[in-house]
């Protein structure tokens, strides 16, 4: 018999006055922009916002796991809750949220990191409500952490395996109630695959979403060796690893790619061909046309001038103009393990923004941050305590 998901037993909290302060983010391009956030409690450690050159990297020895103890899991656990949909502000950090029950094809997992994506920000912001699951709500799609409980349906995981997955098969359509920020959640077991060996739980936690999205993007065109593809916003989550799987597993012929000027080395980096300074030039003025156009930024107007005729636009986002068409991602944890050798190969690589990762007590300020769209690569919450 499949147990039921409880209730999340949430506090009351008190409505303080609100307190706003002025932040200078430094961007590589030498541009300043100035954003407005919640101050955070006094004593609470800010993340460094100095500018920090991106590293691209896989590193060749994980970080230690987080000791667990497999036979303690608590009743009550600390969750990000809103019980409202709106701004940065209906998010509250709760300490007696009850820890979600397993079902029969689930696995509990200690969370060690967590990654934000743009769809958390557009699902606190009630923006598919009526598809949405029901208030109140633990945000967050993508996880990494250790397996600390298995149902009775589940084939291969065990306990402390070391995991990671985007938590929701569906990314517009009934996500969990519970989400992966938080101490633990709860997920089924074929949206998970075992974590690569050489990536860290941070590094881990910023791909799930984001390279699915990619390689299934890239399916649905027909991408094969040989084609040339254009990637819109190519310093994004999803961008800098559709370079790169497009490159490294589709073996395309030519790879070009867009961003603002200071992130132009990284584009390279990643393995573009061509990297295209989109505030100094218009893409689609290009004389030369792709056979895909990879639109992760939402200008599928543009992107239909870029692309060769009988070619396909990929649009993530925004209004689609034929002959675009509108993608959204359906996790798979077959996808992660098909590219788990890719990714200890080190010839697919995590791009986690270098102003986090974000501690836990933070994460008002982490979703502030992505907010801004000035992201590069995933915006990573850890640790998770």
């Amino acid at each position: 018999m499949k147990a039921t998901l409880p209730t999340p037993h949430l506090r009351s909290f008190p409505s303080p006055t609100p307190l706003s302060f002025k932040l200078s983010f430094a961007f590589p391009e030498t541009r300043r922009k100035s954003l407005s956030i919640s101050s955070t409690p006094k004593g609470t450690p800010s993340p460094s916002l100095a500018y920090v050159p991106l590293r691209v990297s896989a590193s060749s020895q994980a970080a230690a796991a987080p000791t667990v103890n497999l036979t303690a899991i608590p009743t009550e656990m600390k969750a990000w809750v809103y019980g409202e949909y709106g701004g940065v502000d209906v998010l509250k950090l709760d300490d007696k949220v009850s820890v979600p029950e397993v079902k029969e094809d689930e696995v509990l997992i200690k969370v060690a990191a967590a990654a934000l994506n743009p769809v958390d920000a557009k699902r606190r912001q009630g923006k598919f409500k009526a598809t949405d699951s029901p208030l109140p709500t633990v945000p967050g799609y993508d996880v990494a952490g250790v397996v600390v409980k298995v149902g009775s349906q589940v084939k291969e995981l065990k306990e402390g395996d070391e995991v990671y997955g985007n938590i929701n098969e569906k990314a517009l359509e009934g996500p969990r109630q519970f989400g992966s920020l938080a101490q633990y959640t709860a997920v089924e077991e074929k949206l998970l695959a075992l974590k690569p060996k050489n990536l860290d739980f941070s590094q881990a936690a910023g791909l799930p979403l984001a390279i699915e999205t990619a390689y299934e993007g890239l399916e649905r065109t027909g991408f094969s060796s040989g084609k040339s593809i254009l990637v819109l916003n190519g310093s994004g989550g999803v961008g800098s690893l559709v370079i790169q799987l497009a490159k490294q597993v589709f073996g395309a012929s030519k790879v070009a790619a867009t961003s603002s000027t200071g992130k132009l080395e990284l584009l390279k980096s990643l393995g573009a061909d061509l990297a295209i300074d989109y505030t100094k030039e218009n893409f689609e003025d290009l004389p030369e046309k792709f056979d895909v156009v990879f639109d992760a930024i939402g200008q599928c107007d543009r992107a239909v001038k870029a692309v060769k005729e009988g070619g396909s636009v990929v649009a993530l986002t925004g209004a689609v103009t034929p002959p675009g068409f509108r993608f959204v991602v359906t996790s798979k944890g077959e996808v992660l393990k098909k590219l788990n050798s890719y990714l200890e190969s080190g010839k697919v690589k995590p791009v986690v923004d270098p102003r986090g990762p974000f501690p836990f007590t933070q994460v008002d300020e982490a979703f502030s941050y992505i907010e801004t769209n000035r992201a590069t690569g995933k915006v990573v919450i850890h640790p998770i305590p």
